[in-house]
C-alpha cells in the first residue's frame, strides 16, 4: 500500500459539509497527483456506486470507492471532518472518510491491498489512532502500516496493522486467532504481530477464504462433545472491494467473542478460493452477507442458513451467528438450497415495499427478452404478409418456399409462441425471486392458468406472488431429516401447485379477470384529452430513472397491451408513446454536446457520440452517464421532453406492433412521419432545456474555462453544492 497512500492524498481538516462535496474534495488530491484523469467522470462513476447501496458505516466511517477508466493506479486519499459527514450509516455522520480509487483493469495484487484497509477498519484501535494523528504524514504512514517517521504519530500505528495481517484467519481456537494469537489474552494487539514488514504479502491472504491452519482446524473431525459451533461465511458486494472484506472481519471478530469457529470465503473483485469442500461439510450454519449473487450457492445447500445483506454483516455480525445457531438448534433448514431472497434480515430499514419492488422487478427483467423477441417477430410478420396474417394457416399445414406470405406466417406464429410464454414466466420469476427455484413450478402453473381463464397480466402477478409465499410457507415446515431429499423435486412443486392452481381457479381467478377485462375497456375508451394525458404520465414515467423501476412499470404497463395477437389501436398507441419517450433523453444529451459542446467536459462529449446509437435504438440507459453526474438538471430536462412526445405521440394516433427497436422498426409504425417529429419536438424540448439550465450554473471557484477540454473545465458537477448522485 506503500504507493497508494501518500501524505498529498490525506486532508485531516476536511471541510465539506456532504458526501458529494467530500468525494470532491477528495477526488481533487488525487487529479492534483495525476492519479485520476478525469475529475467529473471518476466523480459520476463514485455517486453511480453510491446510488446502489450508501457506503456509509457504523462507527463514524464512510468509505466511498469504485472502479473507474479514470483511474491510472489504484489509490486512496483520507480526510478527517470534525463536523462529521451524513454517508448513510444507521448510527449518524461519518468523521473518517476514505476515498477508494480503482482502475477498471485494476490487478488482483492491488485489489488485495485495498481490501486491507475494509479489514483494517474493523480494528477500533486502528480508527481510534487515526482520529489522534496529529498530521498528514503520519496519518499516511499508518494506514500503509509503516512505522512512524514522525513524533506527530500516536503510539497505536504500530500495531495497526496487524488486524490486516491476521484478516484471512478464521477464529477459532486451533487456527492463527487462538490464545497465542492476535485475539487472544494478550489482547488485539498481542505481542506476536509485527509491522516491520510490507503488508502486501500478509494481506493477500486476506482476499481469499481461510489460511490453511485454520481450514485443517474445522475440517478436522472432532471427538469431543464440547467442540465449537462451526460456521462458513460468504460475503460480496457490488464492487468487491470494501464492504466484502469488511463483512468478513466483522463476523470473524464476533465469531473469536462468541467462541465460534468462522471461515469466511470473500468473493470480492480478486476473485475468490473456494472453501475446501470438507471445511463446508464439517460446518454446523452458514451466513451469507451479500449484495451480489453467490456463486456456487449449492455448495452450502441443506444447512442451517441465514442470507442478508452485506451491510448486516458489517453492522450486526454477533446476531448473524446467534441466528444461524438457533436455526441448527431448531434443525432449520431449508430444502436443498440455502434461504431465499424473501427471507434475508436486509439492511435495516429495508422495508415490504422495497422487497416487493425486487420481486417485481425479477419476474420483468426475465420477461422482457421474450416481450422483445416475440413482439419483433409478430412485427415483422406483419410487415412481410400484411395485416391478414394473423389470420393464415398453421405453417406446418401450410408453407410455400417462395411466398412471402409463408414467412410472414411463419415470424408471426413463432412470434405467438413467444408471446405465450410473457404471463407464465413473469409469473413463475416473481416466485423465483421471492422463493428461489422451489418457486418456478408453481409460479409457471399459476401463470399458465391465468392465461387460460383470461386473467392475463394481473393475474400473472397475483399467481406470481401468491406462489412465492406459498412455498416460503411450505418451507418454514419442519420436516423429519429423512424427507428433506425429496423436498424439492415432490413435496414441495406437488403442494404449492395444487394450492395456487386450487386459488387461481376457484378463489381469486374470476376477479382479477373482470378486473383486467375492466382496465382493457378503458384503454379502448381512451380519446382526446384523456389520451394525451396518458401519454404525457408514460413519458414522465419513462424519464424519470432511465431504465429504473418507474421506467420498467411503464414498459411494462405498454407491453401487456400488445402481448396478444391482435392488439386494439389503443394498446398500440400507448406501445408507440413508450418508445417515442424513452429514445427522448439520450438523444438529447447527444445532441446537446454538440450543439454546446463546451457546456459537457471531454468524456461527456465521448458519451454524447455513443447517445446518438443508443437513443435511435430506444436504450434510455445511454442518458444514465449525465443524469448520474448532474441529475437536478438532466433529470428535470428529460421528463419534459418525454411528457411532449408520449402526448404528441397519443395526438398523431401513431401505433407501434413491436415492443421494441427504435428507429429501426419505423416501418412498422403507423403514421410514422408524425411519430418522427413527435420525437424531434421531445428531444428539441429537452435539449434547449439541458443547454439552458447548464448554461445558468455558476462555476466551481477555481474551475478552468470551458471547452478546455481537460475533463475538469465545464463539469456538470462543477458547482461543490450540486450533488453528484442520481
Amino acid at each position: 500500500m506503500s504507493d497508494m497512500i501518500t501524505a498529498e492524498l490525506v486532508d485531516l481538516d476536511l471541510s465539506a459539509d456532504t458526501k458529494e462535496a467530500a468525494a470532491r474534495a477528495l477526488a481533487e488530491r488525487m487529479v492534483a497527483l495525476g492519479r485520476v484523469t478525469d475529475l467529473d467522470g471518476f466523480l459520476a462513476d463514485v455517486a453511480a456506486r453510491e446510488a446502489q447501496m450508501p457506503t456509509g458505516l457504523d462507527g463514524g466511517i464512510g468509505i466511498p470507492h469504485c472502479r473507474s477508466t479514470h483511474v491510472t493506479e489504484p489509490t486512496l486519499a483520507f480526510g478527517r471532518s470534525a463536523a462529521g459527514i451524513d454517508f448513510g450509516a444507521a448510527d449518524g455522520p461519518a468523521d473518517l472518510i476514505f476515498l477508494i480509487a480503482a482502475p477498471a483493469g485494476a490487478d488482483d495484487a492491488h485489489l488485495t491491498i485495498l481490501s486491507s484497509l475494509a479489514r483494517q477498519l474493523m480494528n477500533a484501535e486502528f480508527t481510534t489512532a487515526l482520529r489522534s494523528a496529529r498530521d498528514a504524514s503520519a496519518a499516511a504512514a499508518l494506514i500503509r502500516g509503516d512505522e512512524p517517521e514522525t513524533p506527530g504519530a500516536t503510539e497505536p500505528a504500530r500495531d495497526s496493522a496487524e488486524p490486516a495481517e491476521q484478516a484471512g484467519a478464521a477464529t477459532g481456537p486451533s487456527g492463527p486467532a487462538g490464545p497465542s494469537g492476535p485475539a487472544g489474552p494478550s489482547g488485539p494487539t498481542g505481542p506476536s504481530g509485527s509491522t516491520e514488514d510490507s503488508v502486501a504479502a500478509p494481506v493477500a491472504a486476506s482476499a481469499g477464504a481461510a489460511t490453511d491452519t485454520t481450514t485443517a482446524a474445522l475440517a478436522e473431525p472432532s471427538g469431543e462433545g464440547d467442540r465449537p459451533f462451526r460456521v462458513v461465511a460468504v460475503t460480496s458486494c457490488p464492487t468487491g472491494i470494501a464492504h466484502t472484506y469488511m463483512a468478513a472481519e466483522s463476523l470473524e471478530n464476533a465469531g473469536r467473542e462468541a467462541g465460534v469457529e468462522v471461515v469466511v470465503e470473500t468473493q470480492g473483485s480478486a476473485g475468490f478460493t473456494r472453501l475446501d469442500p470438507a471445511v463446508i461439510a464439517a460446518a454446523d450454519g452458514v451466513i451469507f452477507a451479500h449484495d451480489v449473487p453467490v456463486r456456487e450457492k449449492d455448495r452450502f445447500a441443506g444447512k442451517p442458513t441465514v442470507d442478508v445483506g452485506v451491510k448486516a454483516g458489517i453492522n450486526r455480525p454477533g446476531e448473524l451467528i446467534a441466528d444461524v445457531r438457533q436455526k441448527a438448534a431448531r434443525g432449520d433448514v431449508t430444502s436443498g438450497t440455502a434461504p431465499t431472497p424473501v427471507e434475508r434480515g436486509g439492511d435495516p430499514g429495508e422495508g415490504y415495499g422495497t422487497k416487493l419492488r425486487k420481486w417485481l422487478m425479477s419476474g420483468v427483467s426475465y420477461m422482457v427478452p421474450f416481450v422483445a423477441a416475440g413482439g419483433l417477430l409478430i412485427a415483422l410478420g406483419f410487415a412481410i404478409g400484411g395485416y391478414e396474417i394473423n389470420k393464415a394457416p398453421s405453417v406446418m399445414e401450410h408453407f410455400v418456399w417462395s411466398q412471402a406470405d409463408s414467412w410472414g406466417a411463419l415470424l408471426f406464429q413463432i412470434g405467438g409462441v413467444a408471446f405465450a410464454f410473457l404471463v407464465p414466466v413473469l409469473a413463475g420469476y416473481i416466485a423465483y425471486g421471492m422463493a428461489d427455484r422451489p418457486g418456478l413450478v408453481p409460479g409457471f402453473v399459476g401463470g399458465s392458468i391465468s392465461l387460460t381463464i383470461s386473467a392475463g397480466f394481473l393475474g400473472g402477478l397475483a399467481a406470481g406472488l401468491i406462489a412465492g409465499a406459498v412455498v416460503i410457507g411450505i418451507q418454514k415446515v419442519r420436516i423429519p431429516a429423512a424427507l428433506r431429499g425429496i423436498m424439492p423435486v415432490v413435496v414441495i412443486p406437488l403442494i404449492s401447485s395444487a394450492i395456487v392452481g386450487f386459488l387461481m381457479f376457484v378463489v381469486i381467478g374470476k376477479p382479477i379477470a373482470s378486473a383486467q377485462k375492466g382496465m382493457t375497456d378503458w384503454l379502448n375508451g381512451l380519446t382526446g384529452a384523456n389520451a394525451v394525458l396518458l401519454g404525457a404520465l408514460l413519458g414522465l414515467m419513462m424519464c424519470f430513472d432511465l431504465g429504473g423501476p418507474v421506467n420498467k412499470v411503464a414498459y411494462t404497463f405498454a407491453t401487456a397491451g400488445i402481448a396478444v395477437a391482435d392488439p386494439s389501436d389503443s394498446a398500440m398507441k400507448i406501445m408507440a408513446a413508450v418508445m417515442a419517450a424513452g429514445m427522448v433523453p439520450p438523444l438529447a444529451m447527444a445532441l446537446a454536446t454538440t450543439v454546446r459542446g463546451k457546456l459537457f467536459n471531454q468524456t461527456e462529449r465521448e458519451n454524447g457520440k455513443a447517445a446518438w446509437v443508443l437513443g435511435a435504438s430506444f436504450i434510455s440507459e445511454g442518458a444514465i452517464p449525465f443524469a448520474a453526474a448532474d441529475p437536478l438538471r438532466v433529470i428535470p430536462a428529460s421528463m419534459a421532453g418525454g411528457a411532449v412526445t408520449g402526448a404528441l405521440s397519443m395526438t398523431f394516433d401513431a401505433t407501434l406492433r413491436a415492443p421494441h427497436g427504435g428507429i429501426f422498426v419505423v416501418p412498422l409504425i403507423g403514421n410514422p412521419l408524425l411519430y418522427l417529429i413527435a420525437i424531434a419536438a421531445g428531444v428539441c424540448v429537452t435539449t434547449a432545456l439541458v443547454v439552458l439550465l447548464k448554461g445558468l450554473r455558476k462555476p466551481a471557484p477555481g474551475a478552468t474555462a470551458p471547452g478546455t477540454g481537460d475533463g475538469t473545465s465545464s463539469s456538470p458537477a462543477a458547482d461543490t453544492k450540486q450533488p453528484v448522485a442520481a
